[in-house]
């Protein structure tokens, strides 16, 4: 994934392991919440993916 090391690995310097695991969380978690996509038509990849999904009916 070329966006995540140029958007997050190269920009910060970790000091540690769990550092760079709790910034790759919160980078994967923006990527695909709230980060527009233009190849899904400006749909975060969670948007698309939620509202593909069938409805459950209650029982």
């Amino acid at each position: 994934m070329a966006g995540l090391k140029y958007e997050e690995v190269y920009l910060h310097a970790y000091d540690s392991v769990s550092q760079a695991r709790q910034g790759l969380q919160s980078y994967f978690k923006f990527y695909n919440e709230r980060r527009p996509h233009s190849s899904l038509d400006g749909k975060t990849p969670d948007s698309v993916y939620f509202n593909s999904l069938p409805l459950q009916k209650a029982a």
